[in-house]
């Protein structure tokens, strides 16, 4: 921008032609450097939706094992279905809904991440402001001078008062397309900030979600190991029983007491788990630990979807919220070239002023008083010591760092997603054979039982049958937890509808 003194400024042959020259350049909207497209997902992941299950080297079951129970119903795979916006919807728990919708409304993080968007845009407004419209300037004046007897004449010098006003206008053409590529970064920027907002939401709720699974399996391992406790102390009261009678040695009954003793060593790890899962639930929730009100979860109240959707890989990118985020950043890099190489070509400003100036403040606006100039000026490197040469090659390897770091993240996310197919599928193998396990841990718990009760077998075995129950009521609750977490990382991988949402409100901004 440029101020030009109130003087008139005839505007030459050779001004005139300039002046048209950067008019001319200026409407044809050339751009230098290079032209962002999206990269194409990879090409192998480019094909019908008959070949969706390509996440894996090898095909995944269209169609889960079943066990007994509710977290043992055989799921389906739906190839191209559609992820719903509020996809945690699909286990049934209205606390678990309720959770996330206060989430939603007090995250500090979902909250920090709107900020961030709002100054992005607000950044681009202003970038906006200052490049696509002339700069417009008004300047009103008065002063008091004391001329000099040289100049005037007059001995002494001659005092008199100076009035000025004045619109003085400054524009800089976009002759070869920074300013525009300048624009291009910055929205960019924008968009870098709005997927950053998905992705804060993705995580809070699939955090959400999967910490209150975790509380859920926590509850029910230590709900296991509570009701193995009550019949290891009733099993040890029989035995002290015997003892007194002299059916058993004393050993015996030691070694059950130990028994006893370690399942009840266990608890306090278990409940400590649970006491902070629920503190890391709270903060999830944009809650104080130390807030009541909190709901709690249990594995017998969420429910599994018989039916779970599976995006055809090439619109994976296209969904997932960092990877777009990611993109958004090469598009950043790729408008920061053109930047660079429009600084290595001439620069072209106008200018206009209009204003008066007076000696008296009854005749500044007066036509004869009036004071105008126009001017064009073309600014060119000539000599910066390579300085604007190596910008550009920065910018350029500015660009292959983001494009690796974006075909990394594509990476990751198939593997995500894959990571995901095939647990579902391992998962629900192992808790069939796990409710396997369990049922003849118990049957085998039982007959041992029945058969130390009548002096059948000696107490080895009771407590061996009794160790391996107990291990399998565990895994039994573990394998039932690993189920749901399998589904909510499903849908997480594959970037959890947000596009089917509605815009969220800012909780930033608190309501007055």
């Amino acid at each position: 921008m440029m101020e030009f003194p109130l003087k008139t400024l005839a505007l030459s042959t050779s001004g005139r032609a300039v002046l048209g020259l950067s008019l001319g350049l200026a409407l044809s909207g050339c751009a230098v450097g290079p032209d962002f497209k999206a990269p194409e997902a990879p090409a192998q992941t480019v094909s019908s939706s008959s070949d969706a299950y390509s996440y894996t080297s090898t095909p995944v079951a269209t169609q889960t094992e079943a066990s007994e129970g509710k977290s043992g119903i055989s799921q389906k795979l739906v190839v191209a279905q559609d992820i719903p916006a509020q996809w945690w919807e699909v286990f049934h728990s209205e606390e678990l809904d309720t959770l996330i919708r206060q989430a939603l409304t007090q995250s500090p993080d979902l909250a920090s991440a709107q900020a961030a968007l709002r100054q992005a845009k607000e950044n681009y407004n202003a970038q906006s402001g200052n490049t696509l419209y002339p700069n417009v300037s008004a300047n009103l004046g008065a002063g008091r001078d004391l001329a000099s007897a040289v100049s005037t004449n007059v001995p002494g010098g001659e005092l008199y008062n100076l009035y000025n006003a004045s619109v003085n206008v400054s524009y800089t053409l976009d002759i070869f397309g920074a300013n525009k590529r300048e624009l291009e970064s910055m929205q960019a920027a924008v968009d870098y900030q709005r997927f950053q907002v998905e992705a804060a939401y993705l995580s809070l709720t699939a955090n959400l979600v999967t910490t209150a699974i975790k509380e859920a399996s926590l509850r029910a391992q230590i709900q296991a190991t509570e009701e193995i406790l009550q019949f290891q102390a009733k099993q040890l009261e029989v035995m002290e029983r015997q003892l007194t009678l002299g059916g058993i040695p004393k050993v015996s009954v030691l070694e059950q007491r130990n028994l006893l003793a370690q399942t009840r060593a266990s608890l306090p790890g278990l409940e400590k788990s649970l006491q902070q899962t629920r503190n890391q639930l709270a903060v999830y929730a944009g809650r104080l630990p130390s807030d009541t009100g909190l709901p709690e979860f249990h594995l017998d109240s969420l429910q599994l979807p018989q039916e779970l959707p599976v995006s055809i890989p090439s619109a994976l990118v296209r969904q997932r919220p960092d990877i777009r985020a990611n993109e958004a950043l090469l598009h950043q890099a790729s408008a920061q070239v053109g930047v660079a190489t429009a600084n290595q070509y001439p620069q072209f400003t106008l200018s206009a002023s209009y204003g008066s100036a007076a000696l008296t403040p009854g005749n500044l606006f007066k036509k004869e008083w009036s004071l105008w100039s126009l001017g064009a000026g073309i600014t060119q490197p000539i000599f910066n010591g390579g300085a604007l040469s190596a910008k550009r090659r920065a910018a350029l390897a500015a660009y292959d760092q983001i494009d690796a770091q974006y075909r990394s993240n594509v990476l990751s996310a198939f593997q995500s997603v894959a990571d995901s197919l095939q647990a579902l599928d391992f998962d629900a193998k192992t808790l069939k054979q796990q409710v396997e396990v369990e049922a003849i841990a118990k049957q085998t718990l039982d007959l041992t039982t029945q058969q130390f009760n009548l002096g059948a077998v000696n107490s080895l075995a009771l407590l061996d049958a009794k160790r391996t129950y107990q291990t399998a009521r565990i895994g039994l609750v573990q394998a039932q937890a690993a189920r749901y977490a399998d589904t909510a990382a499903l849908f997480q991988s594959l970037g959890g509808g947000w596009w089917n949402r509605p815009d969220l409100k800012d909780i930033s901004v608190k309501n007055e």
